[in-house]
Order: C-alpha cells, then sequence, then structure tokens
C-alpha cells in the first residue's frame, strides 16, 4: 500500500474541520445521553405499550438506524458493541412481542422491512469479522432464495405483500379488516381500493358495512401476489453476497430484479407495482397495472415505488458493475418526469405537502418543478417536487452521463435556490441534496460550514427534546424514539465521503469512499482528523485530510470505494513549499505556499500519514469495478 504523508503546515484550521470534529464529538456525547434515557441494561428500548398485530417492528430498529454509520465514519470505539448491543435487545424483544421468527421479521412489508433492516446491514458492514453477523445475514437472504416459502421459482415472484420468515403472510393487518373513515392518518392517501361499488369517497368509509367491505377486498386483493416494494428484498441477498461472493445470493437478486424489469418492459417501460399469483401483472386489480400494496395508486406511489425501484437499480450494479443495471431505477423517474408540471407547493394539493413545506421554506410559494407521484383509474395525480435522493444515488452508483444529465433538467426546471441550506430534518435524514450537488460543481462553496452548523444545530434540538420528554411510556407511539434519535449523518456521509444519504427503505451504503484507522485497526477517520470531499467525477474524486490536533501524528487509510471495489491509478498530491513557519521574531507567518506532484498508487488503499497540524489535498484519479465487491475490514 502507497505510503504518502502530508507536509502542508495548517495555520489557522479551516472552519469546516473544527466544525467537522465538533459534530463527530457531539454525537458521540448525544448517542450515550440518547441510550442511558431510552434503553434498558439488555438493550432493549423501554415501552410498556401495546404493539399492532403486524407494524411497528421497523420502529423499534429505526432508532438506532444510522448508529453503525457513524461508526465507520470515526464515531467512539465502543459505538460498534453498542449498535450490537442495541440490536440484540431490540430482536428480543420484538420475538416477544410476537413481531419476530428466527430474530427475522415474521412477515410483514418491504416498505418497513426494509426500514427495520438498516442497522442490521449497518453492522455487517462494520464488522464483517463478526461470525454471528454473518450467519445471521446468510439465514436471513435465504428465506428468499429458490425453494423457501417465500419465492415462487415458477413465476420468478415473492407470493405474497407481506413475508418473512415464516414464508407468505397473506392478508393484512387485522387492524384494517374494517378500513372506517375515523383512520386519520391514511386520509390523505384516499381510498386503497378505488373500484369498489358504492364506495367513492373517503366519507363512504363512515359507514360501517363500506367499512368491512374495503377492509375485505384490501385483504384479498392487496394481501397477495407480488408487488414491486419487494423489491427492496434483494438487499438481503446482496448483503449475504458481499461477505464471500456466493454465487446464490447474486443469482437470486439478479433472477429477481431481472423479471421486474422484464415486466416494465412489456408495460411500455412503466414499472407494474402488482403480479397475481399466477404471475400475471394486475391480476388481481382487473387488469390494472397500478393498484398493488404500496404500489403507484395507494399510499404513497413513487415515494414507495422509486424507493424500492433505485435500491434494486443499486444492488444490481453492485453484482454487476453494468451500467444498464440501473434501468429499473430510471424508468419510474424518467416516467413521471415526463409528466412535470410548473406550480407551487402552496396551493398545491398533495398527500405530503408538510415535508416540502418544511425543505423548501419561504420559497414553497415559488412556481417550481412538481411530478406526479400516484396512478388511478384518472390518470396520474399528487403532484410533488421530485425527491432528489432518488436520481442523485442512480448518478453517484454509476455516475453515468445520463444521469448527470437528468440531475441537470431537475436544476433546470426547479423554482427553489439550490444553494440554500434548511435547517430541517426529515423521517429519512435526508433532504440537502441539492445544496450539496452546487458545492460539488462548485458553486456553493459556504456548503460544508453551513452543512455542518445545521447538523449541530439539530443535534442540540433533539437533546433538547429529550431533556423535556416526560411521555408516559405505556402510551407513546412507536415512532417516537425515531423521532428523538440525535445521530445525524447526512452531513458526515456528503463531506466526508462524497456520500448521499443511504436510501431509507433498505439501501445498502456503497461510499465514494471509506476510511480506517491504521493504528487502531478500526473503520473511520482517527481522531483529530477532518476530510473534505470537494469533487466527485466519473474518473475520481479531491478530498482534503486536515489533522487539528497538536501533538500526535495520525495515520489514515483511504480506500476508494466501501466495498474496496475500484483502483487507485494515481494520486496529484499536495506539498509544503519552504518558508513556514518562518522566524520566531516576526509578528506575522509567513504565507503557507504548497505545490503539487503526482504519484503512482495502484491500489484500492492508500495509506496517509498525517503530523500533528498538517493537511493534504488528494485528487485521486480511479478505475471503478477493478474488483468484485466485499465488506472490507482493516
Amino acid at each position: 500500500m502507497r505510503k504518502i504523508t502530508a507536509t502542508v503546515h495548517l495555520g489557522a484550521p479551516p472552519v469546516w474541520a473544527v466544525l467537522e470534529r465538533r459534530l463527530f464529538d457531539a454525537l458521540d456525547e448525544a448517542w450515550r445521553a440518547f441510550a442511558a434515557r431510552y434503553c434498558g441494561p439488555d438493550g432493549r428500548l423501554i415501552f410498556h405499550g401495546q404493539g399492532e398485530e403486524r407494524d411497528g417492528a421497523d420502529d423499534f430498529y429505526e432508532a438506532f438506524f444510522n448508529w453503525p454509520v457513524l461508526y465507520q465514519l470515526g464515531g467512539a470505539d465502543d459505538l460498534l458493541e453498542a449498535a450490537k448491543h442495541h440490536w440484540e435487545g431490540v430482536t428480543a424483544q420484538l420475538t416477544e412481542l410476537g413481531y419476530l421468527v428466527e430474530e427475522f421479521e415474521r412477515g410483514y412489508d418491504w416498505f418497513h422491512q426494509g426500514e427495520s433492516l438498516l442497522l442490521f446491514y449497518g453492522i455487517c458492514a462494520a464488522d464483517p469479522r463478526d461470525e454471528r453477523f454473518r450467519d445471521l445475514a446468510r439465514r436471513f437472504a435465504g428465506f428468499y432464495l429458490p425453494g423457501s416459502a417465500n419465492y415462487d421459482a415458477e413465476h420468478d415472484l415473492i407470493r405474497a405483500p407481506h413475508n418473512g420468515a415464516g414464508g407468505p403472510r397473506y392478508g393484512l393487518q387485522r387492524e384494517w379488516a374494517s378500513y372506517h373513515a375515523d383512520l386519520d392518518s391514511m386520509r390523505p392517501y384516499g381510498l386503497p381500493l378505488r373500484d369498489l361499488p358504492g364506495i367513492t369517497a373517503w366519507a363512504d368509509l363512515a359507514d360501517p358495512g363500506n367499512a368491512a367491505r374495503m377492509g375485505a377486498a384490501m385483504s384479498e386483493r392487496l394481501g397477495r401476489g407480488d408487488v414491486a416494494i419487494n423489491l427492496a428484498a434483494t438487499s438481503l441477498a446482496v448483503n449475504a453476497w458481499l461477505y464471500d461472493g456466493d454465487d446464490r445470493y447474486r443469482d437470486w437478486a439478479l433472477r429477481y430484479i431481472g423479471a421486474w424489469q422484464e415486466r416494465a418492459a412489456a408495460n411500455h417501460g412503466v414499472l407494474p407495482d402488482n403480479v397475481g399469483p399466477s404471475g400475471k401483472v394486475g391480476e388481481l386489480h382487473g387488469g390494472r397495472w397500478y393498484g398493488g400494496t404500496y404500489g403507484w395508486q395507494w399510499p404513497h406511489g413513487l415515494y414507495s415505488v422509486g424507493a424500492a425501484a433505485a435500491i434494486a437499480a443499486v444492488n444490481a450494479h453492485l453484482l454487476t458493475g453494468d451500467q444498464a443495471a440501473l434501468a429499473i431505477g430510471r424508468d419510474p423517474l424518467d416516467t413521471v418526469y415526463g409528466h412535470a408540471r410548473q406550480a407551487p407547493v402552496t396551493g398545491t394539493e398533495m398527500s405530503t405537502s408538510d415535508r416540502w413545506l418544511a425543505e423548501l421554506g419561504e420559497e414553497a410559494g415559488r412556481p417550481t418543478m412538481l411530478v406526479p407521484n400516484r396512478h388511478d383509474d384518472r390518470g396520474w395525480f399528487d403532484f410533488q417536487p421530485p425527491q432528489l435522493g432518488l436520481p442523485v444515488w442512480l448518478w453517484h452508483t454509476g455516475l453515468a452521463g445520463q444521469d448527470a444529465d437528468r440531475i441537470d433538467r431537475l436544476q433546470a426546471a426547479s423554482g427553489y435556490d439550490w444553494t440554500t441550506v434548511r435547517a430541517f430534518r426529515n423521517k429519512e435524514e435526508a433532504g440537502h441534496e441539492a445544496p450539496w450537488l452546487e458545492f460539488l460543481r462548485g458553486a456553493n462553496p459556504g456548503f460544508p460550514e453551513a452543512m455542518l452548523a445545521t447538523a449541530l444545530g439539530q443535534v442540540q434540538r433533539r437533546m433538547a427534546l429529550i431533556e423535556a420528554d416526560h411521555a408516559d411510556l405505556s402510551t407513546i407511539h412507536v415512532h417516537h424514539w425515531q423521532r428523538l434519535n440525535p445521530v445525524l449523518t447526512e452531513a458526515l456521509l456528503q463531506l466526508v465521503t462524497g456520500t448521499p444519504q443511504v436510501l431509507y427503505n433498505g439501501g445498502l451504503l456503497p461510499t465514494r469512499l471509506a476510511y480506517f484507522d491504521a493504528d487502531r485497526h478500526r473503520p473511520g477517520l482517527p481522531a483529530d482528523v477532518a476530510a473534505l470531499v470537494d469533487s466527485v467525477r466519473p474518473d475520481g474524486v479531491r478530498v482534503e485530510l486536515v489533522n487539528l490536533g497538536l501533538s500526535r501524528t495520525r495515520r489514515v487509510v483511504v480506500q476508494a470505494g466501501a466495498f474496496g471495489e475500484h483502483d487507485i491509478d494515481r494520486a496529484v498530491v499536495t506539498g509544503a513549499e519552504p518558508g513556514y513557519p518562518g522566524d520566531p521574531r516576526s509578528y506575522t507567518a509567513p504565507p503557507i505556499t504548497e505545490a503539487e506532484r503526482e504519484v503512482a498508487v495502484g491500489g484500492p488503499r492508500l495509506l496517509v500519514e498525517l503530523p500533528p497540524g498538517r493537511r493534504i489535498r488528494l485528487d485521486l484519479h480511479t478505475t471503478a469495478r477493478v474488483r468484485t465487491p466485499s465488506h472490507q475490514h482493516y
């Protein structure tokens, strides 16, 4: 492994580096406070309420979803063991509540299962030498391979929208047996099925007979057959494959993704959301390609279908390295973008306006690009601003020209300023893609400081909410903890690794760069070290590393790709010119000057030695997909 020593003196430390290290410190303090307030000695969440029949397991895991990611970035040494401890505690807790079988979801939809598995995937990536989690990864993936109860190999489908360790779990949760008008949280999404005689508006569900008919029809039609959100199950197989390259997992994932891509091709390029038990699209919905569980019609449309398709696209690309594998994620986006219109968020009826009012702030009243999120017999509807995380992940994965062009078109059609960093945090802990992209373009130089300051402000708010929390633990909603989780990773992923926030409904996390502490033999940046990725391009990435310490040399391994799949061919690095620190009799320091030189690397990793108070800029020229991706350790 090539070694480079930083020689450029730091002088006045850059503000972004000071803020970044402050954020690491704040997050490490915050997760300890959260665990002390909400968790028992065995790692489980303190909860005395009643669980629903099927819904809720995801919410317990989501309270810790990004803790392993913080560890991989450079969080506290004991954070990984804490994440494992809470996974074990919550798993035992959910088993007692009846949600799990063999430590895995008994049977629920993949919109929610994907959320719950982010914690598990993060642990696997952070510590691939842990044999228990490796064995769990293989066992969990095995629930979906050919020959399993869940998978119909004859028709290449997963047999039910609700599935898991117990096999296909037909029907829906019993709480929806009577789907009535008092379900206020579901009212914004309208009727789940829109072809039942006598039920044409939400108010019709106030009639008990209508509510019972709707519930029965939902169980029969939304509780059987395959649905597009099941594509997120492929992350289980890819996660298992990343351990040792077992072809069984790769072959199943590609086979299942390929089956859905064929269905999209047969549907004029539009990814359908449902397949009946006999393998026919629309079999349970009068021939309609829309109408399935968490599909185009109800409740979320693009938000769920697009996310599952993007996850599948990233997984297929990881398995093959083929740009064409991204098609399944591109198709839903291009479909809805083709129906875009210009209108303001304020004054436009949409199912999730509160999200966009927060993200766009004072600019929500300006006309901007809105795209339909849903489709029913009347056509496309529920127009909202494009959710940037989906196209950004396609671009990040392949760095292809067509994906960069798609983002350029979105930016040109937007009516709001892409450079503004707003102080909000949504459920996915995402939404700041626009100002980050502008920074990578070179058009938003103040982004690192603004984003890090915003993240620190959000940590402070979460800690204040925890301090003010006096909720009755026998009556709290299961979303309570995730709303208070003070760990934020979006800013660090963007700035440290050049990567967007993880796809929340079950995505893996192939970061642009990864780091290892060469002295402590663990993932992440060493203490005192800050990193800033300011350029990402198809043939490379540029990063600056800073050691803010005053007395200790730090050694950091820089790796191209989270899974070691890329090579660093060469690096253009900065070195110091003579002159600093100058004559001690002078009242001012001389300017710090530097020169560039090129070094050959020829491998996935580069060892950088950072003496105290030194910095280095590395312009890494890379070749993509030189080797098979795998979970990495050091």
